[in-house]
Parts: structure tokens; sequence; C-alpha cells
């Protein structure tokens, strides 16, 4: 979440950024009013809760010097203090409670570097590495190379869990292996990640302490009986291994990598892409996380672009990276770049990383700390994230570009000790 002290010092800064980012619904107007009226229980409470302390001294005092008729009456004003007191603090419970509420819908502040834009059409495309490849035959889009080459079940799919469900076989389930195991690798040996295997289910805690809660739960598989959610990435259960945690700062960066399957409901994309398997309910992906100081935090996103952006290089993949203006930031951004591929049977540019600087609004959420030197008061450290890549759209720029004319499709060098094929038949 924000810093509270922006919103109580700036209030038009914040405003502002709403504004830029269109989202003027963010309770912000409630949230300062909430704080102020804390505040002022505050005083308040402690100005009664002095005259109570006060007041229960000088009954002990009437009452050693004889003087019971005033005890009692001393008696009976403490105990209007105590009503009020009592009322008051039931009613700063609920202002901190709908304060917090509040501080959890206010979307992160966009960087000053950010472009000012309406919604996506007005993202800006920083590069464009990679040949595009001229075919000398109509390309096919994967779900046409996936059927014929019978690596793709889309029809038992369905039949198992529903739409937007479908079933990699024989070498397209080993293409899929293939590339985690040597994205992993990648990351590990080259970027200097270290890897971790985090749970796929996570309490609700965890959700809110990425952003991911309260207000996107539509989108999120819940367990009916118990608090255990499905992760939507592994952003959620990696970022949270340091909740509430005081980190060293000579410890950092801290940089890890996951692969995780990923659930999502995609409401917010119905009846969208529902061809093929480019927007599924589950997926895979290997996901990159950073711990790191502010000071770094700008560097450190550059780096972890070039990390994901090395993926796509290695494959021989065309692909560019896109700034996001601010209506097209996600809630918890301050600044972000997405890495997009091109897939020329379906002929369009596909995201396969947000790689993303959160600055410290994460860190606020989950509270993780580090501290600069021994004994140094605690800051909150700047979290980073992004997709190192992101599947099945990988799969689909692979089918795509590396498709022939005779229906066969090449697997990209890097990855063939991991296939134990050089073409998929």
């Amino acid at each position: 979440m924000i810093d509270i002290k922006l919103l109580r010092e700036n209030p038009d800064l914040v405003r502002e950024a709403m504004k830029k980012l269109g989202a003027e619904d963010a309770p912000v107007e409630d949230a300062i009013r909430l704080d102020q009226r804390r505040r002022q229980i505050l005083t308040e409470l402690e100005a009664l809760k002095a005259e109570r302390n006060k007041g229960s001294k000088a009954i002990g005092q009437l009452m050693r010097e004889g003087k019971r008729d005033e005890a009692e009456a001393q008696k009976a004003r403490m105990a209007e203090l105590g009503d009020k007191i009592k009322a008051l603090q039931a009613e700063l419970n609920q202002v901190e409670k709908d304060l917090e509420w509040a501080m959890l819908n206010i979307p992160n502040i966009p960087l000053p570097e950010v472009p000012v834009g309406k919604d996506d059409s007005e993202n800006i495309v920083t590069r464009v590495e990679g040949e595009i490849r001229e075919f000398d035959f109509p390309p096919k889009p994967h779900w046409e190379i996936g059927e014929a080459l019978d690596i793709i079940d889309f029809d038992r799919g369905v039949k198992i869990s529903g739409s937007r469900f479908y079933i990699l076989k024989g070498l397209g389930s080993r293409l899929q292996r293939a590339l985690i195991n040597w994205m992993l690798d990648v990351h590990i040996e080259q970027h200097g990640y270290t890897e971790v295997y985090p749970p796929f289910m996570v309490r609700s805690h965890a959700l809110v302490g990425t952003g991911n809660l309260p207000k996107f739960a539509d989108n999120l598989y819940k367990d009916h009986e118990e608090d255990l959610w499905l992760i939507p990435t592994a952003e959620v259960p990696v970022t949270n291994m340091y909740r509430d945690e005081i980190l060293d700062g000579a410890q950092l960066p801290i940089k890890h990598v996951a692969f995780t399957p990923c659930f999502r409901r995609e409401k917010f994309s119905a009846g969208k892409d529902t061809r093929g398997i480019k927007r599924g309910h589950q997926f895979d992906k290997v996901e990159m996380v950073k711990f790191v100081t502010p000071e770094t935090g700008r560097a450190e996103l550059d780096s972890l672009i070039e990390n994901a952006a090395d993926i796509a290089r290695l494959l021989k993949l065309p692909f560019r990276i896109v700034q996001m203006c601010t209506g097209d930031l996600s809630f918890v951004a301050a600044i972000k770049f997405d890495i997009e591929l091109w897939a020329p049977g379906v002929e369009e540019w596909l995201e396969v990383s947000s790689c993303s600087l959160f600055t410290d609004f994460q860190a606020r959420r989950a509270n993780i700390r580090y501290r600069p030197e021994p004994g140094a008061k605690p800051r909150f450290v700047y979290t980073l994230n992004g997709s190192g890549l992101a599947l099945p759209r990988l799969v689909i720029a692979i089918l795509e570009n590396y498709q022939q004319p005779d229906g066969s499709v090449v697997v990209p060098e890097v990855l063939r000790p991991y296939m134990g094929v050089d073409v998929i038949r």
C-alpha cells in the first residue's frame, strides 16, 4: 500500500496520480477522512484516559480524607468517562478497520517516467529485436499445428474440465517440460537466481501482501472450507517468504526463480481468445522475484527485463519490449514493461512477461523490511517480479515461428539437449 504519510502530507499528489491511472474511484478521500478521524479519536482517548487516571487517584485521596459523598460522586463521573472511552475505542476499532480497507484499495503511485495514457492503445514500444521470419507458405496457427502433430488435444481437455482447458501430449508435453527446465537453468546458472519450489496454495494474507486481495478476489480460485487460495502466479508465495521479516541489508539483492502452475478465473477476459491455448484457467510459468534496496530498484528492473529478454534471444524468437502507460499499469506496479513474442500464425504479439517494479508497495502490505547496517532503523525493501517466461504463449511462439512446410516443427537449438529430438513430426 502507499505510505499513509504521503496521503497526509501531499494528498494532491495522490489525487493527481489516481487521475493518471484512471482510478478516480479509488477511496482516497475516504482514507484521508478516516485517517483524520483516527488521529482525532486517539487524541480524545489520550485526554480522557489521563482525566480518568487523575480522577481515580482523587477518589483514593477523598476516601482517606473521609469525604465519602464526594468520592462517590467522583466514582460516578469516572464511570461516565469509562463509558465514553469504551464508545470511542469501539469507534476507533471500526475506523481503523475501514481505513485499512480503503488503503488496501488504493493503487500504487506511478513513477514520474511512466507515460500518461488512457489505456493499452497508448503504450510505447521501446525496442524490437530479432528478425520476423518471411514464410514461403501460409503460416498456420498453433491449434492447427498442434492437432495435426497430435501434441495438443483440445476436445479431451474440454471433456475433462470445460472450456479454456486442453491436454498436451507426447512431444508437446516434452516441449513444455524442456522449456521449464531450460529456463530455470538459464536463470540459475547465467543470471544468478536461487531456485525455490513454493506451495501452490496460500492463505489470504499472502494475496493481500502482493496486492491480489481484496481487489481481485473474483479472479481467483478459493477453497470452500479453508483459508486457502490457488496461486495466480509464483510471485505470491515467493514474495511472502519474507513476510514480517527484517532482512540483513548485506543479503540484498535476493533473487529467486520458481516454476509453478498458475490458476486464474479469467473473468476479466470473458469472450476473448477462446481458440487455442493463449488464455486458460491453468497455465505454467517460470517467475523471477527480487528483493532489493530502494536505491537500486530502477537498475534492478532493467536487469530483470534483460533476464527475461535473454530467453527470447536464446530461442531466436522475435520480440518487442513495451512500456505500459498509466492507464494500463497493474494495481501494484509503479512502472512496468511487457515482453511480447511475435506469433505469425495468429498474427499478433503475445505477452509472455510483465516486468514490474513495485517500489515499497508490496513490502508495506507484507511488512518486509531490511536493516541497512547493524543498529540502523529498518526500512522497507523494494520488490520486483517478472515472468521468465510464461507458458503456453511461449509454446505458441515456438510452434508458429519454427513450423515447416511439411507440418513439422523444428526444435530451437538450445532446447535439443532437453528434448532429445531436433524436430517434432
